[in-house]
């Protein structure tokens, strides 16, 4: 897939239009999109590509927003997925404590039949999309993936950037797309800062298989020391994303399975039966990390490497589909007008589209987490009181569901189930 560049500094190297660092779901799906496009893209990638091509379940999912099924749709990777993907049917908001169960009538209940588009999301497992993404991209011939390597230099030149790769190879494009995660270099590289709060939580993440049926219900319990996400998948089995001070999260992670059940089980309670664990368990700290900017020159950021926000709404990798989705028109734009894919006037472009609905993102999922993780009685009050009008008044409810959704603002073509 060589295209050397001649008569510049970049002669001889391998070229291409963009170089995304960092594979993994966001890498892999914008170069699917840019390859809509006919945008020839590298992905460098640290992990093995054997490695994402398991289909063990290890009890990683992910709550996929309808915007983000559009356009995994839009991409032809959709119809594989659908019938391994639940659907949620219902969101139950609560609030309560350990072993008291939630408080009602203040909660949230979120309905599908409210949206004529269809159910709110779908949980899709690990173990299907991740393998799914990486078989397109290696079916598509304007895609180039090199695995197993990571880059040690990346500079920027009038005509375009260059990398240098741990074998010694060097590679050079228009644009550098930073998909390497909140902890990713390809920021740092170019000059981008960030601003980190730690929140002194853990969320512990793992599946559990149940006696009786979810219905296809997710529910998000807040408890003082953090949410409890309780997310349907397939056969009789959830996943959990779990939320404790980081202290006490470490303590239930060094358990074994049967004492660790022990001290889920309160929090859970009984109304899916007999629980036990499918699947291994995950710890992650928790922050807010925001870059102080989404570009530099010739570099953009997608996904956590631009911002990574509190579990407790689900759009992590929503929020990165849409940086995907509006990047990958961006660029489709401009490469159509003719213009440089790399120029600022572009990336400006970008930049302005995300950064704006970013930082409500990372602001409301900041203040709902200070929120909820309170066991004072006012605020106990207040939020509970909240919570009931809200679900009280239909046309409000709704737009909440549309939000979350990803049907409302200004919308990418891709999230639309448009091509680009």
């Amino acid at each position: 897939m060589d295209n050397p560049v001649s008569g510049d500094i970049f002669s001889g190297m391998t070229h291409s239009d963009v170089l995304i660092i960092g594979g993994s779901l966001n890498g892999n799906t914008l170069a699917l999109a840019l390859a809509q496009a006919g945008i020839r893209s590298t992905i460098i990638d640290a992990l093995p590509a054997q490695t994402q091509q398991s289909d063990r379940f290890d009890g990683r999912s992910y709550a996929l927003a309808l915007a983000s099924v559009r356009m995994l749709g839009a991409l032809g990777l959709w119809d594989q997925m659908a019938p391994n993907a639940q659907p949620m049917m219902q969101i139950k908001v609560s609030d309560g404590r350990p072993g008291e169960g939630p408080v009602l009538p203040f909660s949230l209940q979120f309905d599908q039949s409210e949206l004529e588009e269809g159910p709110m999301g779908h949980m899709v497992e690990d173990r299907h999309l991740r393998p799914a993404l990486l078989e397109a991209v290696l079916a598509e011939p304007l895609i180039e993936l090199r695995d197993d390597l990571r880059v040690v230099s990346q500079n920027v030149e009038n005509s375009g950037t260059k990398v240098a790769l741990d074998n010694g190879d060097e590679l050079s494009a228009s644009l550098i797309v930073g998909a390497d995660g909140k902890r990713g270099p390809t920021a740092e590289r170019a000059g981008i800062r960030r601003k980190v709060t730690d929140y002194g939580q853990s969320a512990l993440v793992c599946a559990i298989g149940h006696e009786l049926s979810h219905q296809g219900v997710a529910h998000q319990f807040f408890m003082p020391s953090g949410p409890l996400a309780i997310l349907p998948l397939r056969n009789n089995r959830s996943s959990i994303v779990w939320t404790e001070k980081t202290a006490d999260a470490q303590a239930v992670q060094a358990l074994d399975d049967g004492d660790y059940l022990d001290v889920l089980y309160p929090r859970f309670g009984d109304f899916l039966g007999d629980i036990h664990l499918a699947g291994d368990r995950f710890i992650y700290p928790l922050t807010l990390s925001m870059a102080d900017a989404f570009t530099a020159d010739r570099v953009a950021l997608v996904g956590d490497a631009a911002r990574a926000v509190h579990p407790l709404a689900g759009q992590g990798l929503n929020a990165g589909f849409r940086d995907v989705a509006a990047l990958a028109e961006t660029l489709a734009d401009a490469r159509r007008r003719g213009e440089d894919i790399g120029g600022a006037t572009v990336l400006d472009s970008y930049a302005l589209w995300r950064r704006s609905d970013s930082e409500t993102l990372a602001c409301a999922t900041h203040g709902f987490n200070r929120l909820f993780s309170s066991d004072h009685p006012l605020l106990r009050l207040g939020r509970d009181l909240g919570m009931g009008a809200v679900n009280a008044i239909p046309a409000l409810r709704r737009g909440l569901m549309r939000e979350a959704a990803g049907l409302t603002g200004d919308v990418p073509r891709l999230l639309q189930g448009k091509p680009i």
